[in-house]
């Protein structure tokens, strides 16, 4: 009895497309996850450097509150000269003042270095807004063309399971089981086509008796080294 061999190849066709869908389906979740992770790196990159300037503005801040104590020291030492009795405690005085105002002059340093790290971080904040809009924006339209090619993979998968339940009834009980064994054994490809004399799968050499039992395909015959299913395509 001469073999369908149409149905079979088929079969193996439609589910080589519901794999190949299903594997999409499968890694969508975690693509779109890898968008949104993108997302956030972008803002916290941004977020960083607006911590690290608040961090320089409290720096400013605290060394001006110092500064301004060290100038009201410096003038209640210089109220105290008006009092002195003794050259000593007047000269005791004014080096007090002397190292208070040098204090003060390392102070003001800080602050002008605290102020230009303020003015780098402040570009740094907006070329990091820019980027992070930037590439926001371009991530979102990516995300939403991943979602809408899921959808289509969707219906695709549905389809394609629609016609593969139409197909099965047309083939025998005995060779469906066949069939999902090997395809099950060997990655989803149960069928090998067999052009001149090789295996297309494993590219073992095909007895020539074998090879005449395929080209009348009457009979289902096996690889007898990948185990697939043998099929006769002629070249075109």
């Amino acid at each position: 009895m001469e073999i369908n061999f149409e149905h079979l190849i088929r079969l193996q066709g439609l589910d080589e497309e519901i794999k190949a869908v299903s594997l999409f389906l499968e890694s969508l979740p975690s693509r779109v996850r890898a968008i949104d992770q993108m997302i956030q790196e972008s803002a916290k990159i941004v977020a960083d450097a607006k911590s690290r300037l608040a961090e320089n503005q409290k720096r400013r801040r605290d060394l001006e509150g110092r500064v301004l104590d060290k100038k009201t020291l410096i003038g209640k030492y210089r109220k105290q000269l008006n009092d002195v009795k003794t050259n000593k405690e007047y000269t005791s005085l004014l080096k007090e003042i002397a190292d208070v105002e040098s204090e003060i002059e390392t102070l003001e340093e800080e602050i002008i270095s605290e102020m230009l790290t303020a003015d780098d971080l402040e570009s740094e904040i907006k070329t990091a807004e820019k980027r992070a809009s930037e590439a926001k924006d371009t991530l979102l339209l990516e995300k939403e063309v991943l979602q809408q090619q899921g959808k289509g993979k969707e219906e695709e998968k549905k389809l394609l399971q629609q016609e593969r339940g139409a197909l099965v009834p047309n083939i025998t009980d005995d060779l469906i089981d066949l069939y999902t064994r090997i395809f099950r054994k060997n990655d989803g490809i149960a069928l090998s086509p067999v052009t001149d004399d090789f295996c297309s799968m494993c590219q073992i050499r095909i007895r020539p008796q074998v090879l005449n039992e395929l080209i009348a395909q009457k009979e289902i015959i096996l690889c007898e080294n990948c185990g697939r299913i043998l099929y006769w395509k002629p070249k075109n």
